[in-house]
């Protein structure tokens, strides 16, 4: 795939050109991403038979924890592990180009909160930090640098460094966004309570073990109290994809142009339920051109009319991810 089609998949604006693209970007993985290849050869389903999204396949993500999921020939550039509590195995994502998962949170992150230049960016992700070949972290570098600003920057456990920083930037009245890692946030609140009510709190799921699991009501809730905010912004995105979903209140997700959920019956895979039924969640992510656009997750969800989606938890046995939103 070549320059033109990605400026046309970053270009998306209307339903009907996502439609399209998406159908050609399934016909080129059917042909050149071999394990999706056979994956649909065992369904028994021809790829030129297949003119509707709806008709699509999609690959169980459990593939990347064991099988290179590549639709180029390019060498690989970057490859992104997941995290994953002990004796869980991770999956892995080989990027042939890295170009593309920096546009595609480039791109997403101006859609929904503008001019990077105006914020300052605090990440506070520790469990990542600890790792390497993280694609949040990769994500969250790029942001801090992007962002232009001396006073952004990551912190691991300096919670009081944190909490200075953050102060500063409320003084200053400056825009500022602090991305953290579910676990984190909620032991820094423990410890401080800081009224900002301006503050961008982004949390990214994920306790890592560290803490027991809790509902998003009561997650939002306590987190609202200790940064003095009225609603927590979340981020849906996990290794296996290069587009990430936001929400900015309310547990309701929005994805950018060339991001599309589809929610899958739990007792049959290939049928779609409708509007606000729930369902497995699969994701076509047009961003993952190099790889596999097409992944049935372990995420259950719902969407809205107005696509929206919310994540309601997971399939029963499931491995507990890293990087999405865990809801009881």
């Amino acid at each position: 795939m070549n320059k033109s089609d990605k400026q046309q998949i970053f270009s998306i604006n209307t339903w009907e050109q996502f439609n399209i693209l998406a159908l050609q970007v399934f016909q080129y993985q059917a042909k050149n991403c071999k394990v999706y290849a056979d994956f649909i050869a065992g369904l028994n389903i021809d790829p030129a038979s297949v003119t509707t999204i709806q008709q699509i396949p999609f690959l169980p993500i459990e593939f990347f924890k064991s099988r290179l999921i590549v639709s180029s020939t390019d060498a690989v550039q970057v490859t992104f592990t997941s995290s994953g509590t002990t004796g869980i195995t991770t999956s892995s994502h080989s990027v042939t180009d890295i170009s593309w998962y920096e546009d595609s949170f480039r791109k997403a992150f101006k859609l929904f909160y503008g001019d990077i230049e105006t914020y300052t960016i605090l990440a506070l992700l520790p469990s990542y930090l600890e790792r390497k070949d993280s694609s949040l972290i990769y994500m969250a570098e790029d942001l801090v640098k992007q962002s232009n600003n001396p006073d952004s920057g990551f912190y691991l456990y300096n919670y009081d460094e944190l909490a200075a920083q953050i102060n500063k930037q409320q003084k200053a009245k400056k825009q500022t966004l602090l991305i953290g890692v579910t676990f984190a946030l909620l032991d820094f609140v423990e410890q401080y309570t800081i009224n900002f009510p301006e503050l961008i709190v982004m949390e990214t799921g994920g306790m890592k073990g560290r803490r027991k699991e809790m509902i998003r009501e009561e997650l939002h809730d306590t987190l609202c109290k200790g940064f003095g905010v009225n609603t927590i912004h979340s981020e849906y995105g996990m290794t296996e994809l290069l587009s990430q979903a936001y929400s900015k209140g309310s547990g309701l997700f929005n994805c950018p142009p060339w991001m599309h959920i589809i929610i899958r019956d739990t007792n049959d895979p290939m049928s779609i339920v409708t509007n606000g039924k729930a369902g497995g969640i699969n994701v076509i992510d047009l961003a993952n051109i190099n790889s596999c656009s097409f992944i049935a997750t372990q995420d259950l969800g719902k969407i809205y009319e107005d696509n929206s989606f919310e994540v309601l938890g997971r399939f029963d046995n499931a491995d507990i991810r890293g990087c999405n939103l865990l809801i009881a």
